[in-house]
């Protein structure tokens, strides 16, 4: 395998693509890109496409990523809530407890509050006497 002068004109113009053009030159094409022989950028873009696929999948599956800031003392409790929620088994219980739990008291209306207010013993009649003067 010969250099061709036209090829190396072309590709001469920065390291790494002469790198890359002597290295094939002499070794042929199974030579990697990798020149510097830092083989960690593979393992990365191995790591990366493994996370992407599986949040990929999750998100098939109906999962969404949540990020929430909690005390310490909660983070573990919080863990086993995602995980009871996530697990087929558990999720139905889980959420119903949570709901019943959770829920928002039904809004009560200031008459019916009132209504049930505990008034015995107090006076909320109006003495019929003249209001005060005030000056004004």
């Amino acid at each position: 395998m010969g250099l061709d002068s036209a090829e190396w004109q072309g590709e001469g113009e920065d390291l790494a693509a002469t790198s890359i053009f002597l290295a094939r030159a002499l070794w042929g094409d199974g030579v990697s890109n990798i020149i510097s022989g830092n083989f960690e950028a593979e393992k990365m873009a191995k790591a990366m496409s493994n996370l992407a696929a599986h949040r990929a999948r999750m998100e098939r599956e109906g999962f969404v990523r949540v990020e929430v800031k909690v005390r310490k003392e909660d983070a573990n409790l919080l863990r086993q809530v995602a995980s009871a929620l996530a697990d087929p088994v558990r999720q139905v219980e889980a959420r119903r407890l949570l709901q019943a739990g959770l829920a928002a008291p039904t809004p009560t209306s200031l008459k019916a509050l009132l209504a049930s207010a505990p008034l015995k013993g107090i006076d909320l009649e109006r003495s019929p006497e003249a209001a005060r003067a005030v000056e004004l």
